[in-house]
């Protein structure tokens, strides 16, 4: 934590603290292991009835306040978000990044961008096993003694995009049993995964996961918290242990005392930041344009909507989430999102072999990447690998393989709709 910031992390209570005097939970514990028993409803806590009048989400590239926060607010987290961390202020000792927008900034702070991650671990040929120290592999350290480098015998090695977190704020505000309704609503050889996942500011209850490639949080405090940790080697009251080094202590290299973010500031920066953030917007040229409107016709028909799903209202204002440690407020509930995504896990023949919270029967499983901001990307999947929108559709297989299938059969001036719909987004 930066002296500077220290009056305004004061004045900016963060939400969570607010309502957690009234916040109740009645989750249950636990996690799935097995994707077929993925049937499993988390309550979250208030009306299920909407009593305000649902409107759209806002949306703009415009690095406006979506309500959350004043303005003013708003810009002080994003910069936050965006400051660079420096071995003094805890940086590494194994790290990827030195800011947030290293890897979250096209074509905006909070946005997406062409940055991966490196995970690797073993499969014995029944279960997963992750690398010495965790299947995340820091790319960079402090000091070269203690670079991080793949061990032999890890033969699963998986790259993975940083995600868009713009509009997650209204993401988090969906509430679980929604999740579960669509996953129920699905044919069974496409139906989701849904799994519950540790809430770390609410003492590790679990609530239905809807972030990071394999579903690994649910609240963006946690996600921010995991992210501090495991990104950039700064430690939090939540999560207060040092990534090692190939397993090895890098103890001897860390200078500054754990937790380094001493009462969570900037986690609570970076959390306002994201609630605080507009969704992607379409593109406005050409949203409504007659081959965009068919070409979204068609990609409903051939069954690209089971899973992208279109959009999602969020919970009435007022409803208690993230296992009691937040209240979802008038700025986000209440909302119609178009993120083009179930937030589910799915196999659809691209899984990275990796096994993180859903257990051993997710590990070739992923959550359906959101589909809002596509046009600004120019690598697209999970591991970056495929640079246009066809091949991307044409890398789908296992529960896609129809959609993918019916793709296909278009003609092509249908599977040019289909494209240019992808690149309104």
């Amino acid at each position: 934590m930066k002296p500077y910031r220290q009056l305004y992390a004061v004045l900016l209570l963060p939400a969570s603290l607010v309502f957690a005097s009234c916040a109740r939970d009645d989750s249950p514990q636990g996690q799935v292991d097995d994707p077929a028993a993925a049937d499993v409803v988390i309550q979250e806590e208030g009306t299920t009835v909407h009593s305000n009048v649902v409107t759209e989400a806002p949306t703009g590239y415009d690095n406006k306040t979506n309500g959350f926060l004043t303005q003013a607010d708003f810009d002080e987290a994003r910069d936050i978000f965006e400051e660079r961390e420096a071995i003094a202020d805890g940086l590494g000792p194994v790290y990827n990044a030195q800011s947030c927008t290293e890897c979250h900034q096209t074509p905006v702070t909070g946005a997406a961008s062409q940055v991966t991650e490196f995970r690797a671990g073993h499969f014995t040929g029944a279960v997963f096993v992750d690398h010495p120290g965790g299947s995340l592999m820091n790319d960079r350290a402090i000091d070269a003694s203690i670079q991080e480098r793949i061990a032999a015998g890890q033969e699963v090695r998986a790259f993975r995009a940083s995600l868009n977190v713009l509009g997650d704020g209204f993401v988090e505000c969906i509430d679980s049993n929604t999740l579960q309704a669509i996953a129920n609503a699905q044919p069974a050889g496409q139906r989701g995964t849904f799994i519950q996942v540790p809430v770390a500011e609410a003492g590790g209850a679990v609530r239905g996961a809807r972030f990071g490639w394999k579903n690994q949080n649910s609240s963006l405090r946690t996600f921010s918290g995991d992210a501090y940790v495991n990104e950039m080697g700064i430690t939090s009251p939540e999560f207060p242990t040092e990534n090692t080094s190939n397993g090895a202590s890098v103890a001897a290299f860390d200078t500054v005392a754990d937790p380094e973010d001493a009462d969570g500031e900037d986690i609570d920066f970076f959390t306002n930041f994201m609630r605080s953030s507009k969704a992607p917007p379409r593109d406005p040229a050409t949203r409504n344009t007659a081959t965009v409107l068919r070409g979204q016709t068609a990609f409903n028909q051939i069954g690209c909507v089971t899973c992208h799903t279109a959009t999602i209202t969020t919970a009435p204002a007022g409803t208690t989430i993230n296992a009691g440690a937040f209240v979802c407020p008038t700025a986000l509930g209440d909302k119609n999102i178009h993120a083009f995504s179930d937030f589910l896990l799915h196999d659809v023949g691209t899984g990275d072999g990796i096994v993180q919270n859903g257990g051993q029967g997710t590990r070739n499983q992923l959550r359906t990447p959101a589909l809002w901001g596509l046009r600004a990307r120019d690598r697209l999947m999970h591991d970056l690998q495929t640079v246009s929108r066809s091949d991307a559709i044409n890398r789908h297989a296992g529960q896609a393989t129809t959609a993918r299938n019916n793709f296909n059969a278009l003609a092509a001036a249908s599977q040019q709709d289909v494209i240019n719909f992808l690149n309104s987004l």
